[in-house]
């Protein structure tokens, strides 16, 4: 990895970091399911840089299970998929709890 992309890694895991830890923090005052979903994602969404970074550097492979034709793994697919699934879902309980009212 060049020294750019370390600089860019460093900066995605700090505020990824920001993120997840308010996310927590917000996990455990509010009993509101949209808004877990909301957390759900910002969580899963730091494990998928962080193993991202992993793959980077090495220390895990993500070639274990592949799915499509045995182009893309199935671990990062997941990754990549969940966040946005929590974000959907989140979105349409927001509709559905304004819808009521």
């Amino acid at each position: 990895m060049s020294e750019s992309e370390i600089i860019f890694f460093i900066i995605k895991l700090f505020l990824g970091g920001v993120i997840a830890f308010l996310a927590i923090m917000l996990w455990s005052r509010t009993r509101d399911f949209s808004w877990m979903f909301l957390v759900l994602a910002a969580v899963t969404g730091y494990s998928s840089l962080v193993f991202d970074l992993l793959l980077k550097l090495g220390f895990v492979t993500s070639r274990l299970i592949n799915v499509l034709g045995n182009e893309i793994p199935l671990v990062q697919l997941l990754l990549t998929i969940i966040p946005s699934l929590f974000v959907i879902i989140a979105f349409i309980l927001m509709l559905i709890k304004t819808g009521k009212k």
